[in-house]
């Protein structure tokens, strides 16, 4: 992801804000009548999510090994595979981009690494960019090498990430549709054992969600993917348009999910996190969003209490092991230094389910 006007901030691992605003309009004109669709789609079904969001009760109560799971990268290096035996989680997510899948060997090298000592489930997070939105033809190709390198270590993808925002590469929830369908298509020929994750929208902005899950498209997510933050400023129990809390964004989410024909009621949160203050350039906001290490910790455990409870989580990935900027460990210098909340997070999840 490093074409114009798509950049990397290897500092808070994601793409940089576009500053090429004239293409940001064109292209924004360009998909204006799907826009149209989501705002229209979102007027009816988000009301009626909301009326019949508290009848939808939760399942059975979610072990902590099933629960629990963590984001690790290959950038990261080699230290993560005994912090992640140290903290006992089991579950992983492993991004694996597009834009560097002459080096898949790697990425597979690295994912069987933690198979070690101990078995781990391991979800793949493809990440998109923009040649392989527009080029469906190599976007398969692509994802028939991810699929048969990780045949064997694997058999859950989260099929692209962070949908509503520009920088990642999408300009519209229909280019996303078309970009899932090809990988629902490619699973249903050749990788029938596979589970698909979708559609990965980030923040408290259902709209798009509603767009992603009612429509005509031929496609069906095997478990719905979310990455639900909550205020950046404050704690889980803050508030967004009055009422939506953490709890209320779950059982909203949810109702979503129970409504829609497009996914099974499976949900996993793949990325929440906060970022942490006096760390720049490597928090991913700026200094005003940022909490102490303290707020870090307590909202951390209320944000897993919360949607443990709930009971409509079936996991949380917390993003991620190693980020100076929002992470549990800090490896700036060469060093590793574990945050206040790497201990915490450890025993989150040994306590008794």
């Amino acid at each position: 992801m490093n074409k114009a006007p798509f950049f990397w901030d290897k500092y808070s691992d994601q793409p940089q804000v576009i500053k090429d605003k004239a293409y940001k309009r064109a292209m924004r004109k360009k998909n204006l009548l799907d826009f149209i669709k989501l705002i229209f789609s979102s007027l009816f079904i988000l009301p009626l999510a909301i009326l019949f969001m508290k009848l939808f009760k939760g399942k059975e109560n979610i072990s902590n090994e099933e629960f629990y799971g963590i984001g690790v990268n290959l950038d990261k290096g080699d230290t993560q595979q005994e912090l992640v035996e140290e903290l006992g989680v089991k579950n992983l997510i492993i991004r694996v981009p597009l834009w560097d899948i002459e080096n898949i060997d790697s990425y597979v090298v690295f994912a069987n690494s933690f198979n070690k000592l101990s078995k781990k489930n391991i979800l793949i997070n493809i990440m998109q960019d923009r040649e392989n939105i527009e080029d469906h033809k190599l976007l398969k190709q692509n994802l028939e090498i991810i699929f048969e390198k990780f045949k064997d270590i694997s058999t859950e993808y989260q099929i692209a990430t962070t949908i509503n925002r520009a920088k990642w590469g999408f300009f519209s929830v229909k280019e996303y549709l078309s970009f899932y369908k090809t990988a629902q298509d490619l699973r249903d020929e050749k990788f029938s054992n596979i589970k698909l994750l979708g559609p990965s929208v980030i923040d408290f902005e259902y709209y798009y969600n509603v767009r992603a899950m009612f429509n005509f498209a031929k496609i069906r997510y095997d478990k719905v993917s979310s990455l639900l933050y909550v205020d950046r400023r404050g704690e889980p129990s803050n508030t967004q348009y009055g009422i939506f809390d953490t709890k209320n964004k779950i059982d909203l989410l949810y109702g979503l999910v129970k409504l829609s024909p497009k996914c099974n009621n499976e949900i996993y949160i793949t990325e929440v996190n906060w970022p942490i203050k006096d760390t720049a350039p490597y928090a991913p906001t700026s200094q005003k969003e940022c909490i102490s290490n303290e707020e870090y910790t307590k909202y951390m455990l209320q944000y897993h209490n919360i949607a443990k409870k709930s009971k409509k989580i079936k996991r949380v990935y917390w993003h991620q092991l190693i980020a100076p900027g929002y992470g549990l460990v800090d490896n700036r210098d060469g060093k590793i230094v574990k945050y206040p909340q790497f201990y915490a997070y450890k025993e989150m999840i040994k306590k008794d389910d």
